[in-house]
């Protein structure tokens, strides 16, 4: 009986060393596919983030991996570029997790777009979920929060925009602005992983400066959180901030067929770029519709479902009114020239020079609201909105379009 006893508990100190030795290999290989997964990601970022960073995003995991297709890799020495991760849940499985995008101010190709290009759009198509409201949030494309006094870049809920201007001392090859993104590809991202984006994005563009010889000096993030970005658009007549110069504008004159809803930005001289979301909820798209000849009533009715109507305003300062531009004929991007103003892919634009910088005002109009509206009505609400923006920032020399500017090209 003893004996017995003796050989059941040498078999269970066995099992249990033969457990630990087997809980130890598994965390060996954790440990070491941990490892291969940061050098994974960091070389398909050419280096410019660090792979620990972006495997604590989404709570932490042990395996992910950066794309294998040259398309997704970046080249430090071929910019534009980006890199993407993906989160490894099991053998065989990959999640999105991570995107990088450095881009560079270029004389071809616009850092900010404006105009009706379907990529502005800020609502989701509702033809898929089925969306009573179209514009009742801007869960596509929401404005932008500035980072602290703006200079360092702005960021969004589920995205960090780090931008570096590139002085005096700098390589030839350097472009003038650089623009670099850490964006999450996955739903609901937390507080933490906001800090942990800017962070990241920070420090990649912290990298990237040196190694292209663009002769910088990055702010410091701000030490409190970055509060997450509204969405949700508020009655237009009450709109403050960066829509305080429309709510204005509306209480002025009748309501007519401007739009009674708005998304506004903070407003601060510092910040390179501001801009204001304007929409049409569906109670007043049916009141506009009332109006409209038998022709334009299927604009309203697509503004009831997929194509909303929808107006934003926006500025450049310094710096970035040189990279602004919009989808020419054929979708050939056209960047705009600093001191001109004029009409063209949806978009309208005037300049001005603020503290002794060059700066573009820019009306952007979703492709079927702007006939809806009409010349005459546009070229109010932009001088409307650049009076108010170049009187409140105390710009000199603004430059209008002409009236006849704003028919069709």
């Amino acid at each position: 009986m003893r004996a017995g006893w003796i050989r059941l508990w040498k078999w269970t100190a066995y099992g249990g060393i033969g457990l630990s030795l087997y809980a130890g290999w598994l965390t060996f290989d954790d440990i070491r596919d941990h490892a291969s997964s940061e050098r994974h990601i960091s070389a398909a970022c050419d280096r410019l983030v660090s792979g620990a960073a972006v495997m604590d995003l989404q709570g932490g995991m042990i395996r992910a991996k950066g794309s294998d297709y040259e398309k997704y890799r970046l080249d430090v020495d071929e910019l534009p570029g980006s890199c993407a991760v993906y989160k490894v849940p099991g053998p065989g499985k990959t999640t999105s997790l991570f995107t990088l995008t450095v881009r560079g101010s270029d004389a071809s190709t616009p850092l900010y777009w404006v105009g009706d290009d379907g990529d502005l759009e800020p609502f989701s198509d509702s033809r898929g979920s089925q969306k009573s409201d179209v514009t009742a949030i801007a869960d596509r494309r929401p404005e932008p929060r500035p980072i602290g006094d703006g200079r360092l870049g702005r960021y969004g809920n589920w995205y960090t925009t780090i931008r570096a201007e590139c002085g005096p001392g700098s390589r030839a090859t350097a472009p003038k602005l650089l623009n670099v993104t850490a964006r999450a590809d996955y739903e609901d991202v937390s507080a933490a992983d906001r800090e942990r984006l800017a962070h990241i994005a920070r420090s990649a563009a912290e990298k990237l400066t040196d190694r292209i010889g663009c002769r910088t000096q990055l702010p410091a993030l701000p030490d409190d959180q970055l509060a997450s970005v509204p969405s949700a658009l508020r009655p237009a007549q009450s709109a403050g901030g960066s829509c305080l110069w429309f709510a204005r504008y509306v209480k002025e004159r009748e309501q007519g067929r401007l739009p009674d809803r708005a998304l506004a930005a903070p407003t601060r001289n510092s910040y390179p770029v501001e801009g204001c979301l304007l929409a049409v909820s569906p109670d007043q798209v049916g009141r506009i519709a009332d109006g409209l000849h038998d022709d334009d009533l299927d604009y309203a009715r697509s503004a009831l479902t997929h194509s909303p109507w929808w107006l934003r305003t926006s500025s450049y300062f310094g710096a970035e009114a040189h990279t602004v531009g919009y989808d020419g004929i054929g979708n050939e991007p056209k960047v705009i020239t600093a001191g001109t103003a004029g009409h063209a892919g949806g978009a309208w634009w005037a300049s001005s020079i603020c503290d002794g910088k060059p700066a573009l005002h820019t009306l952007s109009s979703s492709y079927t609201y702007d006939n809806v509206l009409g010349p005459q009505t546009l070229s109010a609400l932009l001088h409307a909105y650049v009076d108010d923006i170049t009187k409140r920032r105390g710009c000199t020399h603004v430059t209008y379009p002409d009236t006849k500017d704003f028919r069709a090209p």
